[in-house]
């Protein structure tokens, strides 16, 4: 049962993606994360009543709160900065990543095929940083880049505590989903209320988009399915976590088809082998 809802969350999640980097030609990156943890936040209402929660339970998702806004805000900005197929691709290395530290953490082994797919996919980010010069991006020089990379390891800590939360502690999958959003929300008002105090005129207007509506739909979506299937006794993370990665092919196809996005067929090759590091990990973690 937790692959069809781990698929269907990769699905919303590659779409959501497509969402995000549209809206940012109207508004800037952190009011179109204030707008849409609101607007999710405002549809997970219910359950912020019906399950309160203990003190132990909010301080770990205020905790989660601080990782999952790092990971969104970084990475909003650095797909600002960077072409979606780049940034798509890059994103991709998070179930190795997840793979690795579970090593460590969870004591989880690595067989053949793992290893196998971790280097394959760490043959990927190498391809890429030579065809990221392509687009004007210097690896070592980027500022998208160092965006991309803080967001993709606070990504990577927040899917390794979600195993803690969600099978370690028992925590409710809506009543984890509900208060981070709450607190997500809090944390990225305080952001936006510091950034204009100390950086008056920063920013672009707000701009009312139907497009943010959108995005909150998908994420609300993608996540309840995430922390449903995370929740499972027994479900693996780190083969739920390199299944909704395939989330890459979603928004790879629309930022070829529908941005004109440069180096297509040279960033196609980098995401074969990405894709092929994947099912080398879901042939070893069957």
């Amino acid at each position: 049962m937790w692959v069809f809802l781990i698929i269907g969350s990769a699905i919303l999640l590659g779409l959501y993606d497509v969402a995000k980097k549209h809206s940012l030609a109207r508004n800037d990156a952190l009011t179109v994360l204030l707008c849409a943890t609101a607007l999710s936040t405002l549809f997970l209402s219910p359950w912020l009543v019906m399950e309160p929660g203990t003190v132990q339970g909010h301080l770990c998702l205020v905790f989660k709160a601080v990782l999952v806004t790092c990971s969104w805000v970084s990475g909003m900005l650095a797909l600002g900065l960077l072409p979606i197929t780049l940034v798509s691709t890059m994103k991709a290395s998070r179930p190795v990543l997840v793979l690795i530290f579970s090593i460590v953490l969870f004591g989880e082994q690595l067989n053949a095929w793992q290893w196998g797919g971790s280097v394959l996919a760490l043959a990927a980010i190498f391809l890429l940083s030579i065809t990221g010069k392509s687009d004007g991006v210097q690896f070592t020089r980027s500022r998208g880049i160092l965006l991309l990379t803080l967001s993709i390891l606070a990504g990577v800590a927040s899917a390794l505590y979600d195993k803690h939360i969600l099978q370690g502690l028992h925590l409710t999958p809506l009543f984890v989903q509900s208060w981070t959003n709450l607190y997500i929300t809090l944390l990225l008002l305080l952001w936006i209320a510091l950034r204009r105090m100390f950086s008056p005129g920063s920013g672009k207007p707000f701009r009312w988009d139907w497009t943010l509506v959108l995005i909150a739909v998908l994420i609300t979506g993608a996540d309840a399915l995430y922390f449903f299937a995370v929740h499972t006794d027994g479900a693996p993370l780190s083969l739920i976590s390199m299944i909704r990665r395939s989330s890459v092919i979603v928004t790879f196809i629309a930022g070829a088809v529908f941005f004109r996005e440069k180096n297509v067929g040279r960033k196609s090759i980098a995401m074969a082998v990405m894709l092929v590091a994947m099912i080398l990990i879901f042939i070893g973690s069957r």
